[in-house]
């Protein structure tokens, strides 16, 4: 997915520079906005694959923005926050961002997980192949979720936590496996992000699914038919 499209948003034009310059090395179409409004304005207008976006913007901030776009778009969003904002980092998460970056950072690791995110949203267990429980269906090749036969709207990181907890249907997975699956083994943010992830998925497809295993991890529960 090299020719994929990534709107940059942060009102810093020396990180703004230096993420544009990595990732058109990359060979990826880059688009940049330095402030909420036009950011927001550039999301709906190019229709970019991922967005690296900063919580600190001028006109509109990152979480304003990110919930106002959460209304029309399911994204990848990563986020940028300063180290000392731990508050921002789970408000950030639970608005509907997929990850987050604290700054300062290399700009190799960013490049990184947006390469990660890529992938993932490329990839899948094969074209069309569905999972099908009593209640819960699941298409890989569309990414697409219906719940007694209505169709639900996860984002990336959700469809990717259902999906993986529905194909091992009654095991409990750890937290630690679940982050190693979703956001990869080089991931060095916190734990609580699958937890926050979790909570998303179960207030869209009901709570009784996702079983909480006190102190180990997530099981999902459906009957296979």
């Amino acid at each position: 997915m090299s020719n994929a499209k990534i709107l940059v948003i942060d009102d810093e034009p020396s990180i703004l520079n230096l993420v544009t310059s990595y990732l058109r090395k990359e060979g990826y179409e880059v688009f940049s906005a330095s402030d909420g409004p036009s950011g927001l304005k550039s999301a709906q207008a190019y229709k970019p694959d991922l967005i690296v976006l900063d919580i600190m913007l001028p006109g509109m901030d990152g979480i304003e923005l990110l919930t106002r776009l959460r209304r029309e778009s399911d994204v990848y969003v990563i986020m940028l926050t300063a180290k000392t904002e731990e508050t921002d980092k789970i408000v950030g998460l639970t608005v509907g961002a997929d990850d987050y970056v604290t700054k300062p950072f290399s700009p190799r690791e960013l490049v990184a997980r947006i390469k990660a995110a890529l992938r993932r949203l490329q990839g899948g267990r094969g074209e069309g192949e569905v999972l099908a429980f009593r209640h819960v269906r699941i298409n890989s090749g569309s990414r697409q979720v219906w719940v007694d036969d209505q169709p639900v709207e996860l984002t990336t990181t959700e469809f990717d936590l259902l999906d993986m907890l529905a194909q091992h249907r009654g095991m409990v997975l750890s937290r630690e496996r679940l982050l190693e699956a979703i956001w990869g083994h080089n991931y060095f943010g916190e734990i609580r992000v699958v937890d926050v992830h979790i909570g998303h998925v179960r207030q869209k497809i009901g709570d009784r699914f996702i079983v909480t295993v006190r102190g180990v991890g997530y099981r999902f529960d459906d009957e296979r038919l």
